[in-house]
């Protein structure tokens, strides 16, 4: 499955305002269905998970967990001719600091809800 990057404002707006919601203590995530043969993702972090250095770590690293296991599950997935999903995922502040593999088990976790 191809990852992409989910830009424009006013498809963000339309997933945080139509899409499904899955939240945990790392992040919030909000998905929903595209014509597109991509994942589209965006990432984003409130001030509450602390300043712009911070921040962007936090983006950084779950940005890097959703690629992780959508490459994994990408190999099973290739070829089915399904259609993408756009997902938005709004970090909190536990992710600046949760080990990498409990970021990638708590991903996972949520795009096996959303990506079946």
């Amino acid at each position: 499955m191809h990852a992409a990057r989910l830009r424009r404002g006013e498809d963000i707006a339309r997933v945080r305002a139509e899409g499904i919601a899955r939240n945990d203590k790392l992040f919030s995530l909000r998905a929903l269905g595209s014509e597109e043969p991509a994942v589209r993702v965006a990432v984003s972090a409130s001030r509450a998970v602390g300043g712009a250095v911070k921040r962007n770590r936090a983006r950084r690293r779950v940005r890097e967990a959703v690629r992780t296991v959508l490459r994994h599950r990408g190999t099973a997935a290739e070829g089915e001719g399904r259609h993408g999903m756009d997902l938005v995922l709004l970090v909190r502040p536990a992710a600046l600091h949760a080990p990498a593999g409990d970021l990638r088990g708590a991903v996972e976790r949520a795009l096996a809800q959303v990506l079946r």
